[in-house]
């Protein structure tokens, strides 16, 4: 994962018998994902929560759409002392999103249909908080698909005018039946038909970063499959609650959402939808 975002950080930790870098690359906004590096063997915290480390010293740190104002990184090296840098995050605004059109029990679900949801969710967050120990975040993230973002991270959404949770995920828009590819390497982990997302796809790209590939109307892959960069996934389709054909692509660390966008940079080819 070579290429994060807006904002580069590099930080020296020094002292009179020995010096401890800490490499952080990545944009400190709210939804930014952050590449850390730090001595092999070294001990990590973020917020006073204990971060893994893969064997080379590389280590993840994830933004949330609501943090800041500032995330403390305490670093304890093989050797010397412990030192600690604060980062100042970037507050974002997001827009607020209407959704108009949706049917009804999609958006207030029956006693019978919640209990579903609240299964669904909880296998989801089980995967997401899986300590998976080999890191397959060496390569950049690409777009899973080319097309228009019709939703984007962040956003309040308003569903047949009743306010709900923020959407922490994009939507991309393009025509039924277009390839969905993987956009780094992974492990297929879930293939599922879910309620709100239909036919959905997770992979774990390790030390717990996850991806979801929501509403695909065919999936190609199965569960433990390895896939490569370009692998397709499925097809993109409109099952689970949704008006159009899309896609809806989330990122996690640990269960926090970070934005997709700002891994994969700018949409090829593509238009924000008005």
């Amino acid at each position: 994962m070579k290429r994060l975002g807006v904002l580069a950080l590099v930080c020296l930790f020094a002292s009179a018998a020995t010096a401890a870098p800490l490499d952080l690359q990545g944009p400190a906004v709210q939804g930014g994902l952050i590449v850390g590096h730090a001595a092999p063997g070294s001990r990590v915290w973020q917020d006073g929560k204990r971060v893994r480390l893969a064997p080379d010293g590389r280590f993840l740190l994830a933004l949330a759409h609501d943090a800041g104002p500032v995330s403390r990184i305490k670093v304890a090296p093989p050797a010397g002392p412990a030192a600690t840098v604060t980062l100042t995050i970037e507050a974002r605004k997001f827009p607020v999103q209407r959704i108009e059109g949706l049917p009804e029990a999609q958006v207030s679900p029956d006693a019978k249909t919640l209990k579903r949801i609240r299964s669904e969710h909880a296998r989801i967050v089980e995967i997401q908080h899986a300590r998976t120990q080999t890191p397959m975040f060496d390569h950049p993230f690409r777009w899973p698909v080319t097309g228009i973002i019709s939703g984007v991270y962040g956003s309040a959404r308003i569903l047949n005018g009743e306010p709900r949770a923020p959407h922490l995920g994009v939507d991309i828009a393009a025509d039924a039946g277009t390839p969905i590819v993987a956009p780094t390497d992974g492990v297929v982990v879930l293939v599922a038909n879910l309620f709100f997302t239909g036919n959905t796809v997770m992979l774990d790209h390790g030390y717990g970063l996850t991806s979801i590939y929501a509403h695909l109307s065919r999936v190609d892959v199965a569960p433990g499959e390895h896939v490569a960069p370009g692998t397709v996934l499925g097809l993109m389709g409109q099952t689970g609650r949704a008006t159009g054909p899309n896609l809806h692509w989330g990122v996690d660390l640990n269960g926090v959402a970070v934005d997709p966008a700002l891994l994969a940079g700018p949409m090829p080819q593509a238009r924000a939808a008005p």
